[in-house]
């Protein structure tokens, strides 16, 4: 079974895990993080499929965001609720991508998952402000498969 310490240090998971806290702050949207050792699909279908599996289409809002990373394929899509998809404009998620990509061009894959859910609650702040009553509706943690 793929472990998370095949990829990532006990500090880079926490390093990821507080970058997701501290986007959540900027926005109720739901942010996850999903690894995998490889998968045989499009990055985009698997990570529509792990999207419904973990139920991020159950927030309140639809405002959920999957970070998903086949991890020996290089491998990577990210992956918003309709929620999201029915307010922001088409290219909303190409700074987010990009911004991953060209960090993991240089095997910085924690700085660019870093980066990514970092920018990706800056830029949903306009469309989904955090609530002072706003309850964390996902969990915070990298999910595994």
């Amino acid at each position: 079974m793929f472990k998370v310490e095949d990829f990532l240090t006990s500090i880079q998971e926490q390093e990821i895990i507080d970058a997701i806290k501290l986007a959540e702050n900027n926005t109720s949207g739901e942010i996850r993080v999903h690894l995998e050792r490889n998968t045989d699909k499009d990055a985009l279908e698997r990570a529509k499929e792990v999207f419904y599996f973990l139920k991020m289409d159950s927030t309140k809002q639809q405002n959920g965001v999957l970070f998903y990373v086949a991890v020996d394929d290089k491998k990577f899509s990210i992956l918003g609720d309709k929620g999201i998809d029915e307010v922001v404009p088409d290219n909303f998620w190409n700074s987010v991508r990009d911004i991953v990509i060209e960090q993991f061009k240089s095997s910085h894959y924690v700085e660019g998952l870093k980066q990514g859910i970092l920018e990706t609650g800056i830029k949903l702040k306009q469309y989904f402000p955090y609530q002072n009553n706003d309850k964390n509706e996902l969990p915070d943690s990298i999910s595994l498969s």
